[in-house]
């Protein structure tokens, strides 16, 4: 019976391809990332135990250690900067993933002819471009600098080769996926390759000191591609978010070891690349000389920064048994809660036989529950085909009984609606303390926020700043 037991060392042992689980016999769900059909069969390691060896940097007391070497060097993009925390830290590595056109590879062309210097070598690998079409690109967007090399490669060694000759202070890869090394079995963009690609990568920059840039692939779900141990890798994880049929562009930090991860970066992508915008709520008004039924106008936050955001809803009658709901830039869920509370708590009984169309205004996102004031009235407007007075914006998140609770940052969002203009605004009870010359109505519950519709009065006048005091 004992020669027939195989040792540890022959014993056959499954990992799966997707998130590195191990286990000790074939399933067809990986247990840890859910994944299926991703167990694969692969020897198991024999046991070794490492002795001791030489300390190559000895131990000192933390106050001791020099902190100027991980000082952040700009990029010369100012919302990327923002983003990461005010710039590229020497030795840390970066991963920037988004979908395909979304202008990933436009933003980091900029950013390498932009930290480009005489004592900054940048060096930009393109492993699913060729070099005369990333030029093209760069005469574009006018990202041409004497101190900006090009390369087009696909094998580790040969980007390896690359750094020892440039000897650059910055890296960019395009992409991760697309570098494979001959050494390691599997296609590129596996998990074994992936691995081996960004481990190699990685040392390097933390021994030269240099700054890297990954871009990374995602999947029809968003997520990026490949096994998750690539974020947990690198030290910063982007990603570019954006509709491709919309001139905006949002960085979000997702994991950052140098800064905070509730920082989102603004660009707007156009025919001669991308520019960050410091003050994008433009882009999501619509300015006009008379209130339009149907619209209304919120505070959001993306990160730490608020953002005026215009939301529009129509209601027709309509022609089939099953009304239409669609919905662009808002959650469908939510939309439809609000008509819900509307119908019930709002005493609004047409909405439940109309198409009803709903939509953002420049492609923002809006899926904090703080639009869901400004949803609703502006439902409940298109439905009376009333407008609502005019620089007026609603702030607020609606339960199922129709009341309006407080949400997180109500000052700063009143603060960024005065200095647009906008002098009128329905808040939860308790906003804090109000801007000068604002007025402002708190409101307890979805009736009283429909008051403001001119067809009815408000049972109270709104209140100003000297009025609080």
């Amino acid at each position: 019976m004992a020669a027939r037991t195989k040792s540890a060392k022959e014993r056959p042992s499954y990992r799966c391809t997707e998130c590195g689980w191990q286990t000790a016999k074939w399933l067809g769900r990986c247990a840890e990332c859910q994944a299926w059909g991703t167990i694969e069969e692969y020897g198991a390691p024999a046991v070794r135990t490492t002795a001791p060896g030489r300390v190559t940097n000895s131990a000192l007391p933390i106050g001791q250690v020099d902190g100027r070497q991980a000082t952040a060097r700009p990029t010369g993009v100012p919302e990327l900067d923002r983003v990461l925390g005010g710039g590229l830290v020497p030795g840390a590595v970066v991963l920037l993933a988004g979908e395909p056109g979304v202008g990933k590879s436009t933003l980091l062309l900029d950013v390498a002819a932009k930290s480009a210097s005489d004592e900054h070598r940048t060096l930009y690998v393109t492993g699913e471009e060729s070099a005369s079409q990333v030029r093209l690109r760069a005469d574009r967007i006018n990202a041409l600098d004497d101190h900006l090399y090009l390369a087009a490669e696909t094998d580790l060694a040969a980007v390896l080769g690359h750094l020892d000759a440039v000897k650059p202070s910055l890296l960019i890869l395009d992409s991760v996926q697309t570098v494979a090394s001959p050494e390691i079995d599997g296609a590129p963009g596996g998990m074994a390759q992936v691995r081996e690609v960004a481990g190699a990568l990685i040392r390097a920059s933390k021994e030269r000191g240099m700054s890297t840039l990954l871009v990374g692939h995602v999947t029809k779900d968003g997520a990026i591609a490949g096994p998750r141990l690539l974020e947990h890798l690198v030290d910063v994880v982007l990603h570019f978010e954006g509709d491709r049929h919309a001139r905006l562009r949002l960085v979000r930090g997702v994991k950052n070891r140098y800064g905070a991860t509730d920082e989102v970066g603004c660009f707007e992508l156009h025919d001669e690349g991308i520019t960050g915008l410091a003050d994008p709520s433009g882009l999501f008004l619509t300015r006009r000389d008379e209130p339009v039924p149907g619209t209304c106008l919120t505070v959001t936050l993306e990160g730490r920064r608020p953002l005026v955001a215009e939301v529009q809803a129509l209601t027709v009658d309509s022609q089939i048994p099953s009304p239409r709901r669609t919905t662009s830039g808002l959650e469908t869920s939510r939309v439809s809660m609000m008509l819900a509370v509307l119908e019930q708590r709002g005493r609004i009984s047409a909405l439940g036989k109309r198409d009803i169309y709903s939509a953002t205004v420049g492609g923002v996102k809006l899926s904090e529950p703080a639009a869901d004031l400004a949803v609703a009235l502006a439902l409940a407007s298109a439905a009376s085909d009333t407008p609502l007075p005019k620089n007026l914006v609603a702030i607020g998140e609606v339960g199922l009984a129709g009341e309006v609770r407080r949400v997180t940052g109500v000052q700063r969002r009143l603060a960024e609606a005065h200095r647009l203009g906008f002098t009128h605004a329905l808040v939860p009870g308790d906003p804090g303390k109000i801007p000068a010359g604002m007025k402002v109505l708190e409101v307890a519950d979805i009736g009283d926020a429909l008051r403001v519709l001119p067809r009815s009065r408000r049972r109270e006048a709104p209140r100003d700043a000297e009025d609080r005091r």
